[in-house]
């Protein structure tokens, strides 16, 4: 459950019954050193991105956004046996180092996933900073996400993940649908600390994304076009369906703000945005 220790640091697991679940001893000694600062994330801070880990993910592949979420599966003894850290596979690397933990074992297959919030939000930095090529959402000026999540209006998110998108390495993670657009975004919300839900269910449908920021609850419907031509049209679907389908709106939350975004896969940037109410 959101804002307890088990969903901040517990979750990793090293037995085949996949029962067993331990913290990570660090992170809960430095939440009780300190209790008052609240969840840290204090994986990254104390050694998440080791300097032998990032020279890895340069020469290897780093697992497309779009599979941020998803489990990973990797055969059982991979994990169990040495290798060379020239031919081991990123999933294995991954798990070695903390950042995916067994969830599930069928047969001779492991099925892997992020331990915990503090991880996962770690993870999604590390995706960011190769979505950004490197940079931070700070240089490209996207920085304080969740706090303008919190304070800020439609428009003003609309274009900070303009900022966001226009600073993509385009030629390694092309944008090509709705589910590469609900990817990324929700990688850089993951890696602001934030919570967000791809394809939420309700009983009408499934939202693209939504989450929650303070008091308030964001849900977002996004659709792609080729072109700038027939963008109004589908910011217009994309309202009717929010309204028809109700997204959002079993929350019980003081501000639940619903919008709608087409990205024009032409201009490779957010074209069109309205509130819905």
């Amino acid at each position: 459950m959101p804002g307890t220790l088990s969903f901040q640091y517990d979750g990793f697991c090293f037995e085949e019954t996949v029962s067993k679940k331990v913290f990570a001893p660090w992170s809960l000694l430095s939440f009780f050193a300190e209790p008052e600062r609240g969840f840290k994330n204090y994986w990254f801070e104390s050694g998440g991105r080791p300097y032998a880990l990032l020279e890895y993910l340069k020469s290897h592949a780093l697992r497309h956004p779009e599979e941020y979420g998803n489990l990973k599966s990797i055969a059982l003894n991979e994990l169990s046996s040495s290798s060379d850290i020239k031919t081991l596979s990123d999933v294995a690397l991954l798990t070695q180092a903390g950042y995916l933990t067994l969830k599930n074992i069928v047969g001779t297959t492991a099925y892997v996933g992020y331990p915990n919030e503090e991880v996962k939000t770690s993870m999604a930095q590390l995706y960011t900073e190769r979505l950004l090529a490197g940079r931070t959402v700070e240089q490209v000026g996207a920085d304080n996400i969740s706090y303008r999540l919190a304070t800020e209006n439609v428009e003003a998110i609309f274009h900070l993940l303009n900022k966001l998108f226009s600073s993509i390495d385009y030629q390694k993670y092309p944008i090509r649908d709705e589910a590469s657009i609900r990817a990324f975004v929700q990688v850089f919300f993951s890696g602001a600390g934030l919570s967000p839900i791809v394809e939420h269910h309700n009983s009408k449908g499934r939202s693209d994304l939504e989450v929650k920021v303070g008091t308030r609850y964001w849900v977002f419907e996004f659709k792609v076009c080729k072109s700038t031509n027939g963008a109004k049209d589908l910011l217009n679907e994309a309202i009717l369906q929010l309204q028809r389908k109700e997204y959002g709106l079993q929350e019980q939350e003081e501000q639940i703000l619903r919008v709608a975004l087409v990205f024009s896969l032409e201009k490779r940037k957010f074209t069109e945005f309205s509130q819905c109410d």
